[in-house]
């Protein structure tokens, strides 16, 4: 605990020192115009520790793609940004559960707190703002910087960045914003909103969109946070709210595990009216407005059913409806890795699981890791792959839109198979007990092989099970 309190002390200096201020914030088709199609790749590293939490405050005329190989970083979904002046490529998670859009500044100034796995990969990469002629700070008086600070206090952006009382009245104080901290469940992140020309590439050789003034922030010092991130949230700082889309909507279909060493594919995000049209037919489910974080996608959960049982578990009315304070619902995150569930509904439905199961419990398995349920599973006979006898578990929501969990995204298995077993674990966690914020979170894993709609306009989330590596290749981000 003394150590603890030594880090967070020691972070705590560190946030003061750089920044002046603070703010925190819970994280062969035809061509359809006003559409992006970006390419997505698979981190795969099952660390069990680095999940990120979100419980507390955090016009193009041609489809557009943009591919980038897998980088073995952090578990997660890559997307690169092209930004500056020339081109600097960095690569960060691609996430529903903020607003922010960042990216290390400076390979060798940039600072991460509690980041040692890292400290030594060269690939992740950090953007040069003294490199790119067409980088600027963001200034005081923009809606971006009076957003990003909002949650400080009653003082607006130019007046914690010092401007005169002559030019406070007049409006025209241009010093720079104010240095800003923004959290997420597990780190925080401190740096400037900087602008800068994002550049998003076609599939058609020559075929590019510029977005000019694209405003994020410049991160010099994290922690816990070594890799940046695209914030897909509904605040005017989020990446489908600057790229002119938040009207529309954006979809995207999320690979296997089993294609995360692959480097010649990319999992298909799709933004604009190509994401959204001629798909009334598929189940939505509405999207639910949050008090107290109306920038990110909330859903309801009914119920849950495992396998044939005729009866369904029982759901706490906590994760479909929000309380007076606007706690609840289920939060729809892909920046979270696993799905959450609350106490007692969690233990509940390990106990369904338990009932219908009939192989051993690999307990060893259990006791060195963060999963509660894991079982020895025959793998092979005569050298033929069984099918094993798991159940499958379906999640019904609001409006009668379920989604049953493709095989491999509940119990999936944890190495290579051993004299004919192989341990599969159930990547589901239960919630940390007393936070604020969302009852459960949908995470990334159990959203694989799954096309996930996110109807902005409508305000709605649509599920549809499709083969992910399938529809990457339909969209040319297949390169064979």
């Amino acid at each position: 605990m003394s150590s603890l309190l030594s880090i967070l002390t020691t972070f705590y200096l560190f946030c003061l020192t750089t920044a002046l201020f603070t703010t925190y914030h819970c994280h062969a088709r035809e061509k359809i115009p006003h559409s992006l199609i970006l390419g997505l790749t698979r981190s795969r590293a099952i660390n069990l520790n680095t999940q990120k939490s979100v419980v507390s405050v955090k016009k193009p005329s041609e489809s557009l793609d943009m591919t980038e190989p897998l980088r073995e970083v952090r578990d997660g979904y890559l997307i690169s940004l092209n930004l500056g002046t020339p081109p600097q490529i960095i690569q960060v998670y691609m996430d529903t559960g903020s607003d922010l859009t960042w990216v290390p500044c400076g390979n060798l100034s940039f600072d991460c707190i509690e980041c040692n796995d890292y400290r030594n990969n060269k690939l992740i990469s950090g953007f040069s703002p003294s490199y790119s002629s067409s980088s600027y700070r963001d200034s005081c008086a923009t809606h971006f910087c009076i957003d990003i600070h909002s949650s400080d206090n009653s003082y607006d952006s130019c007046t914690m960045a010092g401007c005169s009382l002559s030019t406070l009245l007049k409006g025209t104080c241009t010093r720079p914003c104010p240095s800003f901290a923004y959290t997420y469940g597990g780190g925080v992140v401190t740096g400037t909103l900087t602008r800068d020309t994002l550049r998003l590439h076609g599939s058609d050789p020559g075929v590019t969109r510029e977005i000019h003034k694209y405003c994020f922030g410049c991160v010099a010092s994290t922690y816990r946070e070594p890799i940046g991130i695209a914030g897909f949230g509904k605040g005017p700082l989020s990446f489908p709210s600057q790229v002119g889309f938040l009207q529309k909507g954006f979809s995207h279909c999320f690979l296997a595990f089993e294609f995360a060493n692959n480097p010649n594919i990319s999992s298909p995000l799709i933004i604009g009216d190509l994401a959204i049209s001629l798909k009334d037919h598929l189940p939505f489910t509405p999207m639910l407005r949050s008090l107290m974080y109306p920038n990110y996608y909330y859903i309801g959960l009914e119920s849950v059913t495992v396998g044939n049982l005729s009866s369904a578990v029982e759901v706490p009315s906590s994760l479909r409806e929000f309380d007076s304070l606007g706690n609840g619902g289920m939060l729809i995150d892909s920046g979270t890795t696993y799905t959450h569930l609350p106490e007692p509904f969690y233990s509940e439905l390990l106990s369904v699981l338990q009932s219908v199961i009939s192989y051993p419990r690999a307990n060893e398995v259990e006791a060195r890791s963060n999963f509660d349920l894991c079982y020895g599973v025959p793998n092979s006979s005569n050298g033929i792959t069984l099918l094993d006898n798991i159940p499958s578990i379906t999640f019904h929501f609001l409006n009668n839109a379920s989604v049953v969990i493709p095989q491999g995204n509940h119990f999936y298995a944890m190495g290579a198979p051993n004299n004919g077993t192989v341990v599969k674990c159930l990547l589901f966690q239960s919630m940390d007990d007393g936070d604020d914020g969302p009852a459960g979170i949908f995470g990334s894993f159990q959203q694989q092989n799954v096309e996930v709609i996110y109807d902005l306009e409508k305000e709605r989330i649509g599920f549809q099970p499709m083969d992910c590596a399938a529809a990457s290749a339909s969209h040319g981000l297949h390169n064979t």
